[in-house]
């Protein structure tokens, strides 16, 4: 398969990542919206999930980046009492050519945009029903 021709993720050191870039580009039915994400974009996204002003605003960047990229994002709440940041869930699911450093950093600058503004964990928590909210 040629390569796309949108410029693409540089391939990370040999034996750092698990993301099966080179799979994922000989793969002729590959999904390879993912390798959009380049370093520079991918330091922008971050830059845009650290900074998320209300829940709504991550509501949206999780339907952009699953749109864009294909990245799909599971949130959830823990079972039990939800009592700091560590009740929360943000899991990026597993796909080909997404790094693994990436499919952590992404929680990571929710989590601290939910620090920043405490209002976005409140908001989700209440999607649940926690607050009595509909």
């Amino acid at each position: 398969m040629p390569h796309p021709s949108f410029p693409i993720r540089t391939e990370c050191p040999p034996g750092t990542c698990v993301c099966d870039r080179d799979a994922l580009l000989q793969a002729p039915s590959g999904d390879v919206r993912i390798l959009m994400l380049t370093r520079t974009e991918e330091k922008k996204m971050l830059d845009r999930l650290e900074n998320l002003a209300s829940l709504a605003d991550l509501r949206k960047m999780q339907e952009r980046m699953e749109q864009q990229l294909g990245i799909r994002l599971s949130i959830t709440q823990s079972p039990h009492e939800v009592r700091s940041l560590r009740g929360i869930a943000i899991l990026v699911l597993e796909q080909p050519g997404l790094c693994r450093k990436t499919r952590q950093a992404i929680p990571a600058a929710i989590k601290k945009s939910m620090d920043a503004q405490p209002q976005i964990t409140f908001d989700l928590l209440d999607e649940g029903g926690l607050f009595g909210g509909s």
